[in-house]
């Protein structure tokens, strides 16, 4: 089958499992997840949708994500965005659930107080619009990313002298700009008007800067980074908002964007770079410190840690961090850190196949879910294996920190380990590493990182993931269909397993 027509069968077989097109409120995609705003969650067939060959996992926050893995979400999106809007134009109805209205009144109330209670907090729910603003920037990051990274491959080889300038044009002109998109993504996820966003970000980058004297100090061109173009595009918003509230409609057109510029421009030029400056200087200051005299026992914490930062949403909160490092040094330091989470998981997982031979439903699970655990997409694992099963998910979080501890006792001795890019994680991190010390060095620590999580997390499963309780029963014979346990999505009714 072409892979047009096998991505377009994708999105045709998840969007009556969704209830159809009527059903469908919102469509967007991250890295690895298809997110649909949807009117009536009682309509989607959870089952179904694990069934379906492309789908890993789905997940509940405060949109309906499925996970497809990276690569086919962002090919399948416009089929499924297509199928949607053809459905609409056709008049397609929502499909009538076959259940009283006594029941879906329950069931509606239950799952929006569940949600409620989880994912709409003022805390999460402004992680979230940050996340929102640098999540459709980590494409470009990671193109330009390995682009600069075969760039000095070739630069330090000594070949092709005649294309590495062009190349570094190519890695470079994406971060020389990127507080403008910030910026503009920035505008657009606060109700503002993204091209003004994007306007007054540009001034951070704009080289005549260098002209300006603020606080006692010549500011220079990207002083202040992107959460200075964060800081200056929210402002921005909120002199729109007031305008559009208070300039006569007449005027509107004239006064509104020229005051937006104006006001935030100057606030920006002579506050917000400044403060911003200093804020990103403090993080890149902080992230070396914790590295180079705690890192062993930070890098531990760190990889430890993750994964249940990741649970509760609050991981969001490291996106501009990244974003702030890549942008100072040219890569993240924290990311192969954080990565080694992802081997844990890998390590129980193998763990857990071992020690329930006879149970062909888990084990079936394992074998989908390990190749896309070892490329760093770690959901079909987590939700259908580690999680459910309760002690396990503990000791693949144990993996991850003797993996994190190993890549963070490196960067204590001085051998710096990081990423140019954020997204990517497992295997595929490999052709986005960079450090301080050649590109062998940076391979070797973070490969080494990777087996030692793998190895501590599967030895911690093996050996402490599974009480006798616990072995008694999920260790039997069971039908090799789908099964709660064996669903590579959201967490199954039955509570987790006691640790």
């Amino acid at each position: 089958m072409a892979t047009e027509d096998k991505n377009r069968a994708t999105a045709a077989a998840i969007l009556p499992l969704v209830g159809g097109a009527a059903n469908v409120s919102s469509i967007a995609h991250c890295m690895t997840r298809l997110r649909l705003g949807l009117h009536d969650r009682s309509l989607v067939d959870d089952e179904a949708l694990k069934a379906v060959p492309a789908v890993m996992g789905v997940v509940e926050d405060d949109t309906y994500q499925i996970v497809l893995g990276p690569g086919t979400v962002a090919r399948v999106t416009p089929e499924f965005e297509q199928l949607v809007e053809e459905g609409r134009a056709a008049g397609t109805p929502a499909p009538t659930p076959t259940h009283t209205a006594e029941e879906l009144a329950d069931k509606g109330a239950s799952l929006k107080a569940q949600q409620k209670a989880k994912n709409a907090t003022p805390f999460k729910l402004f992680l979230r619009k940050i996340a929102n603003i640098f999540v459709p920037l980590i494409p470009a990051l990671i193109g330009c990313g390995i682009i600069a990274g075969l760039n000095g491959l070739l630069v330090n080889l000594g070949w092709l002298p005649s294309v590495t300038p062009a190349l570094a044009a190519m890695a470079s002109g994406f971060m020389a700009l990127i507080a403008v998109f910030v910026g503009y993504n920035t505008a657009k996820e606060f109700g503002g008007t993204p091209i003004l966003g994007g306007a007054v970000a540009a001034i951070i980058v704009f080289p005549g800067v260098a002209n300006i004297d603020a606080f006692g100090q010549t500011l220079s061109p990207g002083q202040g980074g992107v959460l200075g173009a964060l800081g200056a595009a929210v402002l921005a918003v909120y002199v729109e908002k007031w305008c559009r509230r208070w300039v006569p409609e007449a005027l509107d057109v004239l006064v509104t964007p020229t005051l937006t510029v104006l006001v935030s421009g100057l606030v920006t030029i002579f506050g917000l770079m400044y403060v911003a400056g200093e804020v990103s200087s403090a993080i890149g200051t902080f992230a070396d410190w914790l590295l180079s005299t705690g890192g062993a026992g930070a890098g531990f914490l760190l990889g430890g840690f993750f994964l249940p930062l990741v649970m509760l949403g609050l991981h969001q909160a490291l996106i501009p961090i990244h974003t702030t490092l890549i942008e100072q040094q040219g890569f993240t330091v924290l990311l192969p850190i954080l990565a080694m989470a992802g081997a844990g998981q890998v390590g129980a997982a193998a763990a857990v196949y071992l020690r329930l031979p006879r149970n062909e439903s888990i084990r079936k699970t394992i074998r989908s879910a390990m190749p896309a655990g070892l490329l760093g997409v770690g959901e079909p694992l987590i939700y259908g294996v580690s999680l459910p099963l309760g002690r396990p998910f503990i000791t693949a979080c144990v993996g991850g920190a003797f993996g994190g501890g190993f890549v963070g006792l490196f960067n204590q001795l001085g051998d710096s380990v990081g990423s140019t890019a954020i997204g990517p994680s497992g295997w595929a991190l490999f052709p986005l590493l960079d450090g301080n010390h050649g590109l062998g060095s940076t391979i070797a620590i973070y490969a080494g990182g990777l087996l030692v999580g793998y190895v501590a997390g599967f030895v911690a499963t093996y050996f402490f993931g599974f009480s006798k309780a616990l072995l008694e029963e999920f260790n039997v014979t069971q039908d090799p269909t789908p099964s709660p346990i064996a669903a590579t999505g959201t967490t199954p009714a039955k509570a987790p397993a006691a640790v």
